[in-house]
């Protein structure tokens, strides 16, 4: 081989090689700016992080009547929607406060019917006494013109002693009347407006008594559709710690729904990374 050949294989590696080196330094080169030119637009104006959590909301599911669980409608990990059935209880109790209140309401609609109705009675009671008032006072008028008559008579002896004092014993009894037709109006008057006090300004509806029934009537109606438990929310199921036949008590936590629909992420950024970071 002549020397002139042995230069040109020596060269023609060495060349490659030029190349080859070039080209790795025009790549790392291009690589470094599109980089940089990443992180100028866009890489600097984001901040990363490992230490994040998911989060999302936990509706517990709580009775608001105590009671014996009697069924479960799901289970932990299960889907449910909103309204669907996770517990009842037993609803006995709950339904005969519920019969007792509402016979309750409607022995108290007669009671407040007959106040309205004995305003009526009573009044017919002050017409009747207004008219034993006045025939005891006629009575009286009477007795004491049959008195007068006979004082003259009397002392002229042209009656007895015994006809006389009849007619002043009648005129004293008359007078009784009278004194007893004004005491039994006066009660009448005073019951009538005893029981007026209890019924004036208000209708058998609207009466205290009937309001105060009504009341515990939709008391015991609430505690009845509180013995079923529904979903407030739709999703998943998570910390069932209820059991069939348990007795629970008002408040007692029996399971949590978890809505994973609307989860969100909690990072936590070190200082140094939140001294340009804003909203958006």
């Amino acid at each position: 081989m002549s020397p002139t050949d042995s230069a040109s294989s020596v060269a023609a590696p060495q060349a490659r090689r030029k190349k080859a080196l070039r080209a790795i330094a025009v790549a790392v080169l291009v690589g470094g700016v599109t980089y940089g030119a990443y992180y100028g637009l866009f890489a600097s104006h984001y901040e990363h992080t490992d230490n994040a959590y998911v989060q999302a909301n936990i509706v517990q599911l709580t009775p608001q009547v105590g009671g014996t669980v009697l069924s479960i409608g799901a289970d932990d990990t299960d889907r449910v929607q909103a309204g669907q059935v996770l517990v009842k209880l037993d609803a006995a109790d709950a339904q005969v406060a519920l019969d007792q209140a509402e016979a309750q309401l409607a022995q108290t609609v007669r009671e407040v019917r007959t106040l309205f109705a004995n305003n009526a009675t009573l009044s017919a009671q002050i017409a009747l006494r207004e008219a034993e008032l006045s025939k005891a006072r006629n009575d009286v008028v009477r007795a004491q013109d049959d008195v007068k008559r006979r004082e003259p008579l009397w002392a002229s002896r042209a009656i007895g002693k015994e006809e006389y004092d009849h007619a002043t014993s009648q005129l004293a009894s008359a007078r009784s009347a009278v004194a007893a037709a004004e005491s039994a109006l006066a009660a009448a008057r005073q019951q009538l407006s005893a029981n007026q006090t209890l019924t004036d300004g208000t209708s058998v509806a609207a009466h205290p008594n009937v309001a105060r029934a009504a009341s515990r009537v939709r008391e015991a109606y609430l505690a009845l559709q509180r013995v079923t438990l529904r979903s407030p929310v739709d999703g998943y199921v998570a910390k069932r710690s209820v059991q069939l036949g348990q007795r629970v008590q008002a408040g007692a936590p029996m399971m949590s729904v978890v809505t994973l629909d609307q989860a969100w992420v909690d990072a936590n950024f070190k200082e140094s990374q939140l001294q340009r970071l804003r909203m958006g």
